[in-house]
């Protein structure tokens, strides 16, 4: 039988070394040796012996804060010897290794897809939203030493901050938690309005300190007053939750 299907670009890729890395830019292939954490739904092809187990959100702390505030990763936990693949709707893949205790990264829960159990996480306000925005009030904070993999709806950029930087909230998909962050209305610095016609843009978030924010090029749509938990007359009545959760998980 011949076809390019057949390419060896398309064939399973192989290593010695155990844990995550790209089959290609859109497929997760984990040579699993013990446990990893992916997304629920996530997996497309596995092989060998693999028991899956759903986590809810990671423990009754993180589920209950995901409740609350809409945010956070509907996790499975992989066991076992095998190979799995795993994708989320032909989106890009990158792969992140944190190296130790001075390393975070702050990310919006959508574009988690797989984690090694090393990595320590919570769910946290995102510092300076305040009640300004509706989307990516709250992040999944990531510290330790493993890798991550994320997603992003088509290629990002990545910009490197040693400067004020600004960023469509909508747009921003991870950051270091090193950097100081706010949302300031657009309006106030002129991108409200364009020759009295609406931008469309109703907050713009600010970066600064050192570190990287990355920007994939989609504006997701707002889940709501609080990121995903249901928009129009559920976000106005969730909107009082953010405030009240702000002591609770408190700031980066």
């Amino acid at each position: 039988m011949r076809s390019e299907l057949f390419a060896a670009t398309n064939q399973e890729q192989e290593s010695a070394q155990a844990g995550l890395r790209l089959q290609n830019s859109k497929l997760l292939k984990i040579e699993l040796r013990g446990e990893v954490f992916a997304r629920q739904g996530a997996m497309v092809a596995y092989q060998g012996n693999v028991q899956f187990e759903a986590q809810g959100s990671g423990g009754i702390g993180k589920f209950l804060k995901q409740k609350l505030t809409g945010e956070g990763i509907p996790l499975m936990k992989m066991r076992g010897e095998g190979d799995v693949f795993l994708a989320d709707r032909a989106a890009d893949i990158y792969l992140i290794d944190l190296e130790g205790p001075h390393d975070g990264l702050s990310i919006n829960g959508a574009n988690v897809l797989a984690f090694e159990p090393t990595l320590s996480w919570d769910i946290k306000m995102v510092q300076g939203a305040g009640m300004m925005s509706n989307s990516g009030l709250f992040n999944c904070n990531f510290t330790g030493r493993g890798r991550i993999a994320i997603t992003t709806k088509g290629t990002p950029v990545v910009l490197t901050v040693d400067q004020p930087t600004y960023a469509d909230p909508q747009a921003a998909v991870c950051w270091s938690t090193s950097l100081q962050t706010g949302y300031t209305r657009a309006d106030s610095i002129g991108l409200g309005t364009l020759l009295g016609r609406s931008t469309g843009e109703a907050f713009t978030m600010s970066f600064n300190g050192q570190g990287f924010v990355v920007v994939q090029p989609s504006e997701e749509p707002p889940g709501g007053f609080i990121g995903g938990s249901g928009g129009g007359q559920q976000a106005g009545q969730d909107g009082g939750v953010a405030g009240m959760l702000g002591g609770l998980l408190g700031g980066r």
